[in-house]
């Protein structure tokens, strides 16, 4: 393949296959040519602003992107769906169309009882997408069934798939069985035998991936603009991603040196630590924000969000500047829930491809993810002789077993061991 060819491919995935000729020379009408092209340019544009090539995977955030910011009817939702169906059957040519059964449809009257009964129960909107995706898989599996008339059994047979077939690890698996329990149990009223049976996933014990110091420090100078700010965030606070996205100005105190991290994982609070070194740069990056932030008051702009019990005891508090995100989006989108207009967060996924994009450019040759700064975090903390329930405590791991694991990818310079080869 040219060099030129693969650039072409690179930049615009699908300008190989004529898509725009075929769509124009199909038997499909005026009106359904019109609407399918308009979808598929979307498509193409998603494609290319996020360097990601025409996959079903990439079909799936597509849509799932497009579901959250403009909150479609079903009707409307299925046509997005039909056109991408028709680009992967008729323009690219697929060798089968198994894989486009796992793109979202319309949610069908239970799934709408799935996301009221998670709505009640006051949980997360990424715990409401992944056990609604669970349900969905196992309701395909069983040749779209009627729910009512599934059983235990079903479900068993289900996760007995999961483990023989599809090898997933265990905690995939455990969070299946955890979608399909609530399902069955709160949403359809069913219940379920003590000990249900079916073959458990083996549990894989790996070690995380830890960067040295030398290449936190090449792979945060690749980032750009506010990824580069983020990362140092994420790397001097030891964070998880979510709670990188979800910091508020209230949670970062200058004087006390400390971020506070506010319902971390396990519903949680905690205290961990602010680099010095980031005092300067996080002031001046706020007071950029304050712009954006007057901006969206004189604009009549909805409040940021808000946990349910808080916006109703202060209906306003979504407007003062304390709440603010750290870390805005730089539009305004939809909330996929309460449908209102509003400034959410910067998003996960773009920073994670800055991340990926600045580790190959640092030529960093292992599997990073922004989840590698946390890890790196802890290492290099334990490395300087902190004791190791400080840093379970900066983590908020539960159990100091849990912290352990870093113990076993830390340099330990004081054993003196070397490798016997070494010695011949």
């Amino acid at each position: 393949m040219s060099e030129q060819t693969s650039d072409r491919q690179l930049n615009h995935p699908f300008s190989l296959y004529d898509w725009e000729e075929r769509l124009q020379a199909s038997d499909l009408s005026r009106h359904e040519i019109h609407g399918y092209a308009i979808t598929l340019r979307w498509y193409l544009s998603f494609c290319k602003s996020n360097q990601v090539r025409t996959t079903y995977a990439s079909a799936k955030a597509f849509l799932d992107e497009l579901r959250d910011q403009k909150s479609p009817s079903d009707e409307i939702y299925q046509k997005w769906r039909t056109a991408l169906k028709w680009f992967f059957v008729e323009a690219k040519e697929a060798q089968s169309t198994d894989a486009f059964e796992y793109l979202p449809d319309p949610l069908t009257q239970w799934e709408k009882q799935v996301v009221r009964k998670l709505r009640v129960g006051k949980f997360a909107y990424k715990t409401e997408k992944t056990y609604r995706y669970w349900c969905q898989r196992c309701w395909k599996y069983w040749n779209k069934m009627d729910p009512e008339a599934f059983t235990a059994k079903h479900l068993e047979d289900f996760l007995d798939d999961l483990a023989v077939r599809q090898k997933v690890g265990a905690s995939t698996q455990r969070q299946a069985l955890n979608a399909l329990v609530f399902w069955f149990s709160k949403v359809m009223g069913k219940d379920l035998p003590a000990g249900m049976e079916y073959r458990r996933a083996r549990p894989r014990k790996s070690l995380p991936v830890v960067l040295s110091m030398t290449e936190v420090n090449q792979l945060i100078i690749h980032l750009p603009n506010t990824c580069w700010l983020m990362s140092k965030v994420q790397y001097g606070a030891g964070l998880r991603l979510n709670e990188l996205l979800r910091l508020r100005v209230k949670d970062i105190d200058f004087e006390q040196h400390a971020i506070f991290v506010r319902a971390g994982k396990g519903g949680k609070d905690r205290r961990t630590l602010f680099p010095e070194s980031l005092r300067e740069p996080i002031k001046e990056h706020l007071e950029r924000l304050k712009a954006l932030y007057e901006e969206d008051r004189l604009n009549g702009t909805a409040g940021v969000y808000l946990p349910e019990a808080l916006s109703r005891k202060y209906p306003k508090a979504g407007e003062k500047w304390i709440w603010q995100w750290v870390f805005p989006s730089h539009k305004l989108s939809q909330d996929p829930r309460s449908g209102v207009i509003r400034r959410h967060h910067r998003s996960g996924s773009h920073y994670q491809l800055s991340f990926q994009k600045s580790a190959n450019k640092a030529g960093i040759d292992k599997k990073v993810s922004t989840h590698v700064l946390r890890h790196s975090f802890a290492t290099h903390l334990l490395e300087q002789g902190v004791d190791i329930r400080s840093v379970q405590d900066l983590l908020g791991h539960k159990s100091v077993e849990t912290t352990q694991i870093y113990t076993h990818v830390m340099k330990r310079p004081g054993l003196g061991v070397r490798s016997p080869l070494d010695q011949l």
